[in-house]
């Protein structure tokens, strides 16, 4: 008998705990890009429940079957579903799961009916590539179905999976009036670099925990990158796979810049080139960042979709595509040489999606001026409370903060945040939050 892997936990488990236990629920959609850990988060959650059913429509033509009758009631479907797979499906007791939801629209269009007449059971979608799916169906049921989304690890997460508990609470404790311990921070910025190499991906984050093998690691996010590749086939199919890799590389090699559609790639079209980004953000591969001129709150509603960056899902993809070697990180003691193509700007912007609210798509926006002798650019402005704060980036210990000055004069804003491999400090009108902590700052 094949042993399992022992399951990490996870801070979306929690949320799903939560949604468990609420006496009216709806049906919840699991978004997210392939292999972050959906289906594993919802086979923990069904520990919890008496009977659990687990539907793969990518696998199990006669369950799509069951649901392409065009009859969606939830009593007739239960009847079918509980008869195929010789488990009882009762209010309370049983988690009906059904995964690669994309590869059959009817499933996600019986959601809305779960809801309306049998909102008693727990039922749970989910889907690699569902984004595509929920293009086709635009109205597939607003109102009537909660959302739940989900990343790689976080740090917080690498760390209490390697078990630095302690670690881990000293960082949420820790602010600028109350720096960390020295060798906490030592230790901390150790296990940061760690991280960068490793990623947040769950089957490598296991790896490393059980094994404490870096180059298994790395052979482990090979195979995943390889699997990533080999999706693109499913994404449109009539957009060819290499224009979509070719797309992917070029991403990498802009990383921290403004996107040039352009880029070094002949074969393509800046339209086709487009397109492919589309597809890869629509994957949750690829996260944009958009410049906007953070006149007011929402920060959304002053965009320029012209001006965009773009990161990868995962730091230790990034590395993996890029080729940056193990040592180059963990000898060095400065970021300078680590920093290849904006990686520290990449795990900062990620780790505020990873901190932001799961139940909603959450944006991500930078700020730059263009004019003539006068150039600056602010990595990342945030939302925290009412008010709008700039935030830095430097992947060192020390940095100018010209833009960021610029900023807080222009707009008025009460304070800025600069992250790097600095302990926590304040200097003025700005905070300092190493890196490690960036999520710290949407509770400063």
């Amino acid at each position: 008998m094949k042993n399992e892997v022992e399951y990490i936990k996870r801070k979306a488990d929690n949320d799903l705990e939560f949604w468990a236990k609420e006496s009216k629920h709806k049906p919840l959609l699991l978004r997210g890009a392939r292999q972050v850990g959906k289906s594993s988060a919802v086979r923990n959650l069904a520990k919890k429940f008496e009977y659990f059913i687990e539907v793969n429509f990518e696998k199990n033509a006669e369950a799509r079957q069951i649901f392409e009758t065009g009859n969606l009631s939830p009593q007739y479907l239960c009847e079918k579903l509980a008869a195929a797979f010789d488990v009882p499906i009762e209010a309370g007791k049983t988690l009906l799961f059904l995964d690669e939801i994309q590869s059959c629209l009817s499933a996600i269009s019986s959601l809305r009916f779960f809801y309306e007449d049998f909102p008693a059971l727990h039922v749970i979608a989910a889907g690699s590539l569902l984004e595509f799916a929920l293009e086709e169906i635009p109205s597939f049921g607003v109102g009537r179905i909660r959302s739940l989304f989900m990343f790689p690890f976080s740090f917080a997460e690498f760390l209490q999976a390697n078990g630095n508990t302690g670690l881990l609470n000293a960082i949420k404790k820790a602010n600028p009036e109350n720096p960390l311990d020295e060798i906490l921070h030592n230790k901390a910025l150790y296990l940061l670099k760690l991280f960068l190499l490793i990623g947040g991906m769950p089957e490598v984050v296991a790896s490393y925990v059980t094994e404490k093998n870096l180059l298994k690691c790395q052979l482990v996010l090979d195979d995943l990158i390889v699997s990533l590749r080999n999706d693109f086939a499913k994404y449109k199919k009539r957009v060819p796979t290499l224009q979509i890799s070719a797309t992917l590389d070029s991403v990498v090699r802009q990383m921290g810049n403004k996107f040039v559609y352009t880029d070094k790639e002949p074969v393509f079209s800046a339209f086709q080139i487009k397109h492919a980004v589309e597809l890869l953000v629509m994957a949750g591969l690829v996260i944009p960042v958009t410049h906007t001129s953070a006149n007011g709150l929402p920060l959304g509603s002053e965009i320029n979709p012209k001006f965009r960056k773009m990161f990868l899902l995962d730091t230790g993809v990034f590395q993996r595509l890029l080729g940056l070697k193990l040592s180059d990180i963990l000898l060095n003691n400065d970021f300078d040489t680590i920093n290849k193509g904006g990686i520290a700007e990449m795990f900062a912007g990620l780790e505020l999606l990873k901190s932001a609210s799961p139940y909603e798509q959450t944006q991500l926006f930078y700020w730059t001026r263009e004019e003539r002798n006068s150039r600056a650019e602010v990595d990342f402005v945030v939302q925290i409370g009412d008010k709008i704060v700039p935030i830095e980036v430097k992947s060192g210990k020390q940095g100018k903060m010209q833009s960021i000055w610029i900023f807080l004069n222009e707009k008025k804003s009460e304070y800025g945040i600069r992250t790097s491999l600095e302990n926590f400090a304040g200097y003025d009108k700005i905070k300092v939050v190493p890196l490690y902590a960036i999520k710290n700052v949407l509770q400063t």
